[in-house]
């Protein structure tokens, strides 16, 4: 269903919600055909494929309603407790207005200018730069930010990573994220059940084709009449389609993220300029979130919530979020802002707090021309400015009066 606007947007969300939430039942019920596929196996390992595939089929049927209820069970957990799992995953926790003053009167100054009902406050004790929206009706929404975010960031961008986050809510995003990591975890779930209970049977290739219990292998043989060799070679095939079936499950489980459009972000991020009326306080939170976004310990669906997700893969195929500079350079066309362009990327992660501090407390080293970086230490010898005699061929840091120190943004 393709969104031509805000509406429509929100109207997509709600219909792939429905269509996430239907195929989740589908792919749970391709995983019980595969475990069926493998019991079959383990139960008589002499028949042909055919008798296989029918038996399993029949064993669908008869298990198809313990599967829907264990299904629907799952999404009625998730849908009331979801907000507790992501909490055990990341540890946050709410806050009052006493304990974050300056955060919870941002968050409520947006809801109150537009009407918005104020979400649940929750902090993550993080170094991360990050943020998140969670929540599938209004009485469980909830905007988590971390630590470090806090002290990064000025209050006017931090109102700007706020509003982005409300806007997610406000459109319908956060209900779409959702939905998709419940039916990731829960086909993960149901593939690794299947997994685990197939590693504990071995195939006795040398016993003619039969499956059996690694506990007790020796317990059970095979026929060795040319019968019962030409049939386990039909349990050998089942058995590879049952772990096709298992793959591709999980697989699409995963590819569902796919339909989680990347223009959201887009979205949100214009969605954050119309409540704050400041491009430039939205790109300078977004150019100082790149590349620091990472929470650890985080899932890969947790990261997927989250303002920016520096997870990608296959070449930026599977990447749920577009790059920042894409969407920097969004903000400049259609809203204006001013680009002040990347931030040196982070360093010193080895190093310990205190080395870190001292560092964050010495000034910075002074330029001394064109070529000469401010820790370089082969540099070219440096130009002289007009009229500036220098005695010093080499050049030195602290003589030259004239050198540019680093920015906030960089080198000047």
């Amino acid at each position: 269903m393709a969104a031509y606007g805000l509406y429509t947007h929100i109207a997509s969300n709600k219909f792939r919600s429905m269509l996430l939430l239907a195929g989740l039942f589908a792919l749970v019920y391709v995983l019980v055909y595969a475990g069926a596929l493998i019991a079959e196996v383990v139960i008589n390992g002499d028949e042909t494929v055919v008798y296989y595939l029918s038996r399993a089929f029949y064993d669908l049927k008869v298990a198809a309603p313990v599967a829907t209820v264990v299904a629907a069970a799952w999404i009625v957990i998730a849908y009331f407790f979801h907000q507790s799992m992501i909490d055990a995953v990341t540890g946050g926790h709410d806050v009052t207005r006493q304990e974050q003053p300056r955060l919870y009167n941002l968050l409520e100054n947006l809801c109150i200018s537009r009407g918005i009902t104020m979400p649940k406050l929750k902090i993550m004790e993080s170094p991360a730069l990050n943020a998140f929206a969670t929540g599938l009706n209004p009485r469980q929404y909830s905007i988590t930010v971390t630590t470090g975010l806090l002290n990064a960031l000025d209050d006017k961008e931090i109102e700007a990573v706020l509003g982005h986050e409300l806007t997610h809510i406000k459109n319908g995003d956060v209900q779409l994220m959702v939905v998709a990591v419940i039916i990731a975890g829960a086909v993960g779930f149901f593939g690794e059940l299947f997994f685990r209970l197939f590693t504990n049977f071995s195939w006795s290739s040398g016993s003619g084709g039969s499956w059996s219990s690694g506990s007790s292998s020796s317990s059970r043989s095979s026929s060795s009449s040319s019968d019962s060799k030409s049939s386990g070679g039909g349990a050998v095939i089942v058995i590879i389609i049952a772990v096709v079936l298992i793959v591709v499950a999980w697989l699409l489980s995963q590819v569902v993220k796919l339909a989680l459009s990347r223009s959201r972000e887009y979205l949100a991020d214009a969605g954050s300029v119309e409540l704050t009326k400041n491009p430039d306080a939205m790109i300078s939170a977004l150019r100082k979130i790149e590349n620091r976004g990472e929470l650890p310990g985080a899932t890969s669906a947790v990261m997927e919530l989250c303002v920016d997700n520096p997870r990608e893969g296959f070449a930026d195929l599977f990447a749920t979020h577009p790059s920042v500079q894409s969407r920097v350079d969004a903000l400049v066309k259609f809203a204006g802002g001013r680009d002040p362009g990347p931030l040196p990327p982070p360093a010193y992660e080895g190093e310990e707090p205190d080395t870190q501090a001292d560092r964050q407390n010495t000034p910075p080293p002074l330029r001394q021309g064109p070529w000469n970086d401010a820790g370089g230490t082969a540099s070219p010898p440096p130009v002289p400015a007009p009229g500036t005699a220098s005695s010093n061929p080499i050049g030195n840091r602290v003589s030259n009066p004239l050198g540019n120190p680093m920015g906030p943004w960089g080198c000047h």
